[in-house]
């Protein structure tokens, strides 16, 4: 099957900027409540950076994922896409563990896999589009940032 390159351009962005979204729009209730009760880490951003970091993260993944969906079909460029969803899940799943279920504890152990998975799909999208690879790393650098966050707010609070 041959899908268009302009196809596979928006659903490559789409598909982590949807993903983002819907996540942000079932646990941003927790913000103005449960979450500005929680004591902050001194090194803890406004609140208001995080929706534009994201969305910057989310258009360098989508980014990401298209040059690797549009390269050469085989077995590299399967291991990527599917380390990339494997990550985008991570992703998605970790903003309901810590915002809506509340579970500090859990969601740091979360985010750790989360680390992981971004840096196996780094070294994979490596292997197939080098340029892929470095647009994350600002990703992996930010989820580093979001791991050190996490853990301050699990020991403060």
């Amino acid at each position: 099957m041959n899908i268009p390159v302009v196809v596979k351009l928006l659903v490559s962005l789409l598909l982590p900027l949807s993903v983002g979204g819907v996540a942000g729009m079932f646990t941003s209730r927790s913000i103005p409540t449960w979450y500005a009760t929680l004591v902050r880490p001194s090194f803890a951003p406004p609140n208001w950076l995080f929706g534009p970091a994201w969305t910057v993260l989310y258009i360098a993944m989508g980014i990401s994922l298209f040059l690797v969906w549009n390269s050469e079909p085989g077995k590299a460029r399967t291991a990527a896409m599917v380390a990339f969803g494997v990550q985008l899940v991570l992703n998605f799943a970790w903003s309901f563990i810590f915002f809506y279920y509340k579970q500090l504890g859990l969601a740091l152990i979360e985010i750790v896999a989360m680390w992981i998975a971004i840096l196996v799909m780094l070294i994979l999208f490596y292997q197939v589009r080098p340029l892929s690879a470095y647009l994350n790393i600002p990703y992996l650098l930010w989820v580093s940032f979001a791991t050190a966050l996490n853990f301050g707010f699990y020991k403060l609070n």
